[in-house]
């Protein structure tokens, strides 16, 4: 089982699809990573060999920012937009949606689900 950056490639998959597992890697950074490495796209991760493992690993380390070193380099930004109180940082900190989209409908992925307001149920009178 090839682990690079901390996470373990499934090994029946394609080594592109694999890469992809990785957390900041997509697609074409994947197919340039591959490129670099001289190995084939269409290679299966169980079919490596340790050299090519190692190689891969280099590149991911010298090249490409990712997982916790990705993960903490964006919550930094979020967090000093919150800081300097931009209008980005206000709705980062109401989690409301950052960029312009609407908020009368929709949004519910940043709101989270409806809540009732105002509903009160009547009670029954027994006499």
């Amino acid at each position: 089982m090839a682990r690079i950056a901390g996470v373990d490639l499934p090994r029946d998959k394609q080594i592109q699809i694999g890469l992809m597992y990785i957390y900041g890697i997509g697609r074409s950074s994947a197919t340039k990573i591959l490129k670099a490495a001289g190995v084939s796209p269409d290679k299966r991760v169980k079919d490596l060999k340790e050299d090519e493992i190692i190689h891969l690993r280099e590149i991911i380390e010298r090249d490409f920012k990712v997982e916790g070193e990705l993960r903490k380099g964006i919550s930094m930004n979020i967090k000093r937009l919150m800081d300097i109180g931009t209008f980005r940082g206000l709705r980062h900190r109401k989690g409301l949606p950052v960029r312009g989209q609407r908020t009368r409908t929709n949004a519910r992925t940043r709101k989270g689900p409806r809540r009732a307001i105002g509903i009160k149920l009547k009670k029954e009178a027994t006499a």
